[in-house]
């Protein structure tokens, strides 16, 4: 009789707990579920959602446990979530008020994701029994949102300075020609000395000479300061025998490309200065007896005159004094460079090992590579340089042509371009290795080891900087650094990629309206470019414009007819696909 009433109380248990959890799926069916954002969106590589869920009162029974369990499904694949849990003893007011629970999610994103939804699934159970009781499955999400995934990536090739100056460069030659106290006659001695030699052999070499420059001055004495023409005649005297020379050496036109300047010093105490500084004849506390009277008060007169009366006056007299009677001249020649057409063909003679590389130097042979602009010869010319030199800009150099021949779609040389710039890495990390780097990284889909180089090459101006500024700008886009992003974009070339990827950058971090503007610029730089017209109808329908919707749409499908399946499928446009309007854009 006992047996019999224990197996009735189990039934009565097990038939009661069965009841309870009926109701409690029953109930699910009124429980608020709350996805954020809805649809799903992808950024960088991860999809995050936050789920909230809000259960009916009286729904969570004494002594049970519901379980919303959570997947995403895609075709004939799903991937099962945490599941989000209510057990009624963290819950004692469950008959009184709506227990609540919220969950951070986040999985890794595949493409074959982007069509799928997000569904859930309530289990009711008794921890007791092990008794449980599902409920029906609901699609919560409707797939998964990928605007951020429309970025188009930028590749940029840094070179280095070939350190070489292809401009006109004057080189200074200096001659000084000494005369007798008060006189300004150019002395035969000092016309056969060995400045003067030299003098008359440069000017027999017919160097091509833009300027010369002759300063004449005068010695502080009473002979030489009295006749206040001195200082200039003596500089007229070396201008006189330079262009006697030039005449005898038949120059013809050549004289009257060359200017002359002759300037006097009078009366001017700076030159003495600077002569008895380097003067090692007198004690630094005797020369500074002169400075004292030469910087104190008085006339020219009356401060030379006290010179007089120094102890060492007549030793400075007698050697420093004649240097002070000069004629200065600085001749400014042209520097002897090869044309570029010489440096060009003489580069690529040295790259066919048909000359020595010692026919040019390595700045004139790395200058030779940007005469062509065949990436191959480029190619050939730095591989020169790197065997000539092994210079980590020569290294670079052929890592950037490398990655030049990536960009135009040679495979195997973004390989080649990472061997390169290792060794030019190895030999000096500078800001151009760095962005070479990040294009190799970027081609090889390693979006976030780029942005490690990027961030070393940063900080720059000019055209390097706007070359890494659009490569950094696709790269933050790729790694959901959207505030980021638009302000490289803002700091790269103006060209339709970098524009669009500005635009979408905008549109990522919720500026739609300056993202219409972007994608406008973009679309007029490359009247082709129907992505960019994509992108606008993707910010007009963010700000529910129906009618810039459809006619970006209309734009985009023309240019791109591709794009008409995209914009069907693409959940930024569920709110209106139903109308008549967007249908007729994308027939």
């Amino acid at each position: 009789m006992r047996k019999l009433f224990y197996a009735i109380a189990l039934f009565a248990a097990f038939t009661l707990s069965g009841c309870a959890l009926n109701q409690m799926v029953k109930m699910a069916e009124q429980q608020n579920l709350t996805v954020s954002p809805n649809p799903l969106e992808v950024h960088a590589d991860t999809v995050a959602f936050e789920m909230s869920a809000n259960l009916p009162v009286k729904m969570l029974k004494k002594g049970k446990v519901y379980t919303l369990n959570t997947f995403y499904k895609y075709g004939d694949n799903e991937s099962a979530l945490e599941p989000i849990q209510f057990k009624a003893d963290d819950y004692p007011n469950a008959s009184e008020e709506q227990p609540r629970a919220s969950k951070e999610y986040s999985f890794a994103y595949s493409p074959a994701m982007k069509s799928g939804s997000l569904e859930v699934q309530g289990v009711a159970s008794d921890p007791k029994n092990g008794k449980s009781k599902e409920s029906p499955r609901l699609a919560v999400a409707p797939g998964i949102i990928t605007t951020s995934k429309l970025v188009e990536p930028v590749y940029y090739a840094a070179y280095a300075d070939h350190g070489y100056n292809n401009q006109e460069e004057l080189i200074p030659v200096k001659v000084n020609f000494y005369f007798d106290q008060g006189r300004s006659v150019l002395k035969y001695s000092e016309r056969k000395s060995d400045r003067g030699q030299r003098l008359d052999a440069f000017i027999a070499e017919k160097n091509v000479t833009r300027t010369v420059t002759i300063t004449g001055t005068h010695s502080p004495e009473g002979a030489e300061r009295i006749n206040t023409r001195l200082a200039a005649d003596r500089a007229a005297a070396i201008e006189s025998f330079y262009q006697r020379q030039m005449k005898s050496y038949d120059y013809a036109g050549m004289a009257d490309s060359i200017k002359f300047i002759t300037k006097d010093v009078v009366r001017d105490w700076a030159v003495f200065k600077d002569s008895l500084s380097a003067y090692d004849g007198i004690s630094s506390e005797e020369k500074s007896a002169y400075l004292d009277i030469v910087n104190g008060p008085g006339t020219y007169e009356e401060k030379e005159d006290k010179l007089h009366s120094l102890p060492t006056y007549k030793k400075v007299f007698r050697e420093l004094y004649p240097k002070l009677r000069v004629a200065k001249t600085e001749i400014l020649k042209v520097k002897e460079k090869k044309t570029d057409a010489e440096i060009a063909v003489l580069a690529k003679q040295i790259a066919n090992n048909a000359v020595s590389a010692d026919t040019l130097s390595e700045e004139e042979l790395m200058y030779g590579a940007t005469l062509t602009p065949s990436l191959s010869e480029k190619e050939a010319i730095y591989l020169a340089a790197t065997k000539k030199s092994g210079s980590w800009n020569a290294h670079n150099n052929l890592g950037a042509t490398y990655v030049a021949m990536a960009i135009e779609g040679d495979a195997s040389a973004g390989d080649k371009a990472l061997a390169q710039l290792e060794i030019a890495a190895n030999k000096n990390a500078t800001a151009q290795v760095h962005a070479n780097l990040a294009s190799v990284h970027l081609m090889k889909g390693n979006a976030y080891k780029a942005y490690e180089h990027l961030q070393k090459a940063s900080g720059g101006s000019g055209e390097m900087a706007q070359g890494v500024n659009g490569v950094k700008g696709s790269v933050e886009i790729m790694i959901a650094k959207y505030g980021d992003a638009v302000r490289s974009t803002s700091g790269a070339s103006n060209t339709a990629v970098n524009l669009f990827n500005k635009g979408l950058a905008q549109v990522l971090n919720k500026d739609y309206q300056n993202a219409i503007s972007s994608f406008n610029d973009a679309a007029s730089q490359d009247t082709n470019m129907g992505i960019a017209h994509y992108g606008a109808a993707i910010a007009s329908a963010r700000l529910g414009n129906e009618s810039d919707v459809v006619s970006h749409l209309s734009s985009a499908v023309q240019a791109t007819p591709s794009l008409k399946e995209d914009a069907l499928a693409d959940l930024e446009f569920a709110s209106f696909v139903s109308s008549e309007a967007f249908r007729n854009a994308l027939k």
